[in-house]
């Protein structure tokens, strides 16, 4: 923390984009660590709330969007065959097209929510050939939710934000059943709605 401290402190807002665009792409920084840190920083007076989190959701975006281009060019290829010296095995790799085949688009906002799958979700959409106008309202979507809660815990948790740092996996895995949660009850609204209306018309 007292390395990102004071890249926040030489840097300010453009520290912190680009240590989560960076990390987003693949780096190792502690990303919903570093979101906490930042507001705890905004509860302390050190920055503004709204301008870092608007700092963090435009890194995100670019960082998932760098990513989305990497499996969109051949790139992705050669991440499956030298990923794993940056612990991106191919075995991961391929689990993840397994989810996205699964659950879709919707992968690209739970997908932050989980360590090891926010890095790949959108180089595996861009793989499989996710047009952008399709992948940017899901990934953009979930990056402001991701960055604004733990940037949001940190402000409101002040100083326990160092306990709630050590339980961010826990609390991780709550926001990503409630998100996944919300998301069927939309889509089975969805496809309800969509029964009724076909219903009328064939009446």
């Amino acid at each position: 923390m007292e390395a990102l401290h004071h890249i926040i402190v030489q840097y300010g807002y453009a520290g912190i984009f680009g240590l989560l665009m960076l990390g987003i792409i693949g780096l190792p920084v502690p990303d919903e660590t570093f979101l906490a840190f930042c507001g705890y920083l905004a509860n302390q007076g050190e920055l503004t709330l709204s301008f870092t989190i608007l700092a963090a959701f435009l890194g995100s975006c670019s960082g998932i969007t760098v990513s989305y281009l990497i499996g969109r060019i051949p790139g992705f290829a050669l991440l499956k065959k030298y990923g794993k010296y940056i612990h991106f095995t191919e075995e991961r790799v391929d689990r993840i097209h397994h989810w996205f085949a699964k659950v879709g688009k919707w992968l690209l906002v739970i997908g932050y929510f989980i360590p090891g799958v926010r890095h790949l979700s959108a180089m595996v959409a861009g793989s499989s050939k996710l047009s952008y106008p399709e992948f940017a309202p899901f990934a953009y979507t979930g990056a402001l939710i991701w960055s604004s809660t733990f940037v949001s815990a940190g402000y409101f948790f002040g100083k326990e934000w160092t306990h709630m740092s050590r339980n961010a996996h826990h609390i991780i895995l709550y926001i990503a059943a409630g998100i996944l949660a919300i998301g069927c009850i939309w889509w089975l609204f969805h496809r309800i709605m969509k029964k009724r209306k076909a219903q009328t018309k064939s009446a």
